[in-house]
């Protein structure tokens, strides 16, 4: 069985045309799980498979990352027979604010008789949960304000950040087993996002040599780039460890 990640998108929310940051997870050449949905990391994501996601882990609720929920929304309502089995799975927290941010506005189609979650299957998510037989886990992290955005493990293969400060604390418990660490760092960093230079003073070199740099700015991979590190492009698909997580099959 092969892993692999593909990019859809690596840019901040400044940099629409490097796309909205968003990857999936694939097995087999085939999309397993999704993360974020923003709207032109959406358009990339059905360009390349020629379908609609069908599961979906949201790290945070920044438009740049679920602002393609609402024309998901629409794929699936509308589709004949109508889909309702797209899961989402959203850390608990996070569920008030995907609600007020994209699924209480009125009326989700001019008829009415709708709701928004109508067409997706949501899962709240605590510190872990099952994919297709396979258990991840979830961590919060450093990005805007205290438990609004989370990131993804899958153990032994991939550690995603999603939008954070440096986050040592978190990664030296989540990223133990060689993962490679997906990481949102820009060539300087803000209040909500990580500059080189924060993860240089704060992560051991070790750990650095894992990372593969996304949610940048314009000119920021190729100065990342000339630095010596690791940066992801649009359009990356880069191979994963076989996963070492307790994997359930069902009969």
């Amino acid at each position: 069985m092969m892993w692999s990640l593909r990019f859809h998108g690596v840019g901040n929310s400044a940099a629409v045309e490097l796309g909205s940051a968003m990857a999936t997870i694939e097995r087999d050449g085939k999309p397993w799980l999704g993360i974020d949905c923003g709207s032109e990391g959406l358009t990339d994501y059905v360009a390349h498979y020629g379908a609609y996601p069908r599961a979906l882990f949201i790290t945070h609720a920044h438009l740049d990352h679920v602002g393609g929920l609402e024309r998901l929304f629409g794929a699936g309502y509308f589709a004949q027979p109508r889909r309702d089995d797209t899961r989402l799975y959203v850390p608990a927290p996070l569920v008030p604010l995907l609600q007020q941010r994209i699924a209480s506005y009125p009326n989700v189609v001019a008829e009415g008789g709708a709701n928004f979650w109508d067409a997706f299957r949501l899962v709240p998510v605590g510190d872990a949960f099952w994919h297709d037989g396979v258990r991840l886990e979830c961590f919060p992290v450093r990005h805007h304000w205290p438990d609004s955005a989370f990131g993804l493990r899958l153990r032994g293969s991939l550690a995603w950040t999603g939008d954070t400060r440096p986050i040592p604390e978190q990664l030296a418990r989540f990223a133990d087993d060689g993962e490679l660490v997906a990481h949102d760092c820009a060539l300087h960093g803000n209040p909500s996002h990580s500059g080189i230079d924060d993860l240089e003073r704060e992560y051991p070199p070790q750990l650095l040599a894992r990372c593969l740099l996304y949610h940048y700015g314009r000119g920021d991979a190729e100065a990342l780039s000339a630095r010596g590190y690791r940066v992801a492009r649009q359009g990356d698909c880069i191979a994963l460890a076989e996963p070492r997580t307790l994997t359930i099959e069902h009969t």
